[in-house]
């Protein structure tokens, strides 16, 4: 396998030390430096790719807005993928990749495993256990730090709505265990600096209804100040069902299930499975993965839909 970009979260060349699926044998363009004996340097995508010892390719392109382009050319290769998310700008860009994928025998998946993590594990294994009963409402809270370092052209990253906002499309349905049937959504640049004037956005909003008649709304923002013990991404995530409710604040400093019997704080924090271990896993040794295919992409296909609709009403 080959570690291409390192813009995003790349994986790291420790996490390959006795891996019992997966050997590095190139990188290009990785933030990291001095790679493990064997492992070759080479200078970008097309070198990756010349390469018939790699059989995975794990993208965190230069450039979000290359980054489907660059999948397609990776499964036509005949390579799997493994990508940094969000993995396309457009749901069209998303379905050329699925396309791409089912043409050429190959495995696309995104790094989707937001909700693997702690405390996340522990509210999906006690929604998917019936402990709140049936999902009526779900709050999503993703506020991370402003910076020089944020992009303003969302081609680089996707911008604030996609590449932070995916993080609470996802614990809506993988964590809540419902799927978003549409967002209304909202961004602005109002609170930037007034020496950054570009695209790039400060807050979001979006909220609609899920498929089993319920609700959903996602803050999104730019605007964690950084106060010491807050954390970088500062996550809030609250389900409310028909027996409860189940909750983590401030990133996983507070949770708690809430039901008549009682409340039952602070939740397991044993973490779910890895999910570049099990995407793994499943290339070599045919172990199913945590999320189908479908189920993985659906929260970025609703965002992207959303975003869409910004971009119509901009004029863009």
């Amino acid at each position: 396998m080959a570690l291409y970009g390192g813009n995003g979260h790349q994986l790291r060349f420790e996490k390959f030390r006795d891996h019992p699926h997966a050997r590095l044998v190139a990188v290009a363009g990785v933030r990291q430096t001095n790679p493990p004996e064997g492992v070759k340097v080479v200078a970008g995508l097309e070198a990756v790719l010349a390469d018939p010892a790699v059989g995975l390719v794990v993208l965190c392109s230069p450039r979000r807005a290359d980054q489907a382009r660059d999948a397609i050319r990776c499964l036509e290769a005949g390579r799997h993928v493994y990508a940094e998310k969000p993995s396309a700008l457009t749901e069209a860009e998303l379905d050329s990749i699925l396309a791409a994928a089912r043409r050429s025998g190959r495995e696309f998946r995104e790094m989707a495993g937001t909700v693997f993590a702690a405390p996340y594990a522990a509210i999906r294994r006690h929604v998917q256990a019936g402990d709140i009963g049936e999902v009526v409402q779900v709050l999503v809270q993703k506020s991370y730090r402003y910076g020089a370092a944020r992009p303003q052209d969302e081609a680089i990253d996707g911008g604030l709505f996609l590449q932070a906002g995916i993080h609470g499309a996802r614990m809506v349905e993988h964590a809540g265990g419902v799927r978003m049937a549409a967002l209304t959504a909202d961004e602005t640049r109002f609170g930037k600096p007034a020496a950054e004037q570009g695209e790039g956005k400060l807050a979001a909003i979006a909220q609609g209804r899920l498929e089993n008649g319920g609700l959903v709304t996602l803050v999104i923002n730019y605007l964690n100040p950084g106060a010491p013990g807050l954390p970088h991404g500062n996550e809030t995530l609250r389900i409310f069902g028909t027996r409860g409710f189940i909750e983590s604040a401030d990133g996983g400093a507070r949770t708690r299930l809430v039901r008549r019997e009682g409340v039952s704080e602070p939740l397991d924090r044993t973490p779910g499975p890895d999910y570049f271990d099990a995407f793994a896993a499943q290339l070599v040794a045919g172990t199913p993965m945590p999320l189908t295919s479908e189920e993985e992409v659906h929260p970025l296909r609703v965002m992207l839909r959303a975003k869409e609709r910004l971009r119509a009403a901009a004029g863009r």
